[in-house]
């Protein structure tokens, strides 16, 4: 038996005494390796840190008037910026919020834009939404989105992580990260 406090004799390399404890350098290897992954799994989850650009936007697909919805906001918008920080988030009037309660998770195409494309389903059964989102340039079948839990119900959907898009009063707006 090994005493925490005793002499350790180094059996095949791995074990050792450090401040009077024993450990075995392959736990201390798996350890570290933890803590690596656990970083890189962090920093995964912040693809949404950082300054976007709001790059273009389009009438929303559930948009059925025969006129667009109203441009104004819309114009006033693109080319605007977005600067999303872990403890706000600061832009036009519509995004800016400081204490965001950030939650990332994985939505489907009928999950998108609050549900708008999962609406259409409903009204309409052969409006397919993994073909809606397809269309607005969504590649596969689930998103990571960031609901910023902010009261402003602009959720961010990124269709990688460069590229980002939301939905606003009938339009998609395309962002690309800076």
């Amino acid at each position: 038996m090994i005493w925490p406090w005793s002499t350790v004799y180094h059996d095949e390399g791995r074990t050792s005494t450090l401040a009077g404890l024993c450990y075995d350098r392959r736990v201390l290897g798996r350890i570290l390796l933890f803590v690596i992954c656990a970083a890189s799994a962090f920093s995964a989850d912040s693809i949404y840190i950082g300054t976007w650009k709001i790059e273009s936007a389009v009438a929303a697909p559930w948009w059925t008037d025969r006129q667009p919805p109203d441009p104004a906001e819309m114009k006033a918008l693109v080319g605007k910026t977005i600067t999303i920080t872990e403890k706000s988030v600061a832009g036009p009037r519509q995004f800016a919020c400081r204490n965001p309660h950030y939650e990332l998770k994985d939505y489907t195409a009928d999950m998108l834009y609050q549900g708008s494309f999962g609406e259409m389903r409903e009204r309409d059964k052969s409006v397919d939404p993994a073909k809606v989102a397809a269309a607005a340039g969504f590649r596969g079948s689930s998103w990571k989105t960031l609901e910023t839990g902010c009261g402003k119900e602009i959720d961010y959907h990124f269709l990688d992580p460069n590229t980002a898009s939301f939905g606003l009063n009938n339009y998609l707006y395309k962002l690309k990260k800076q």
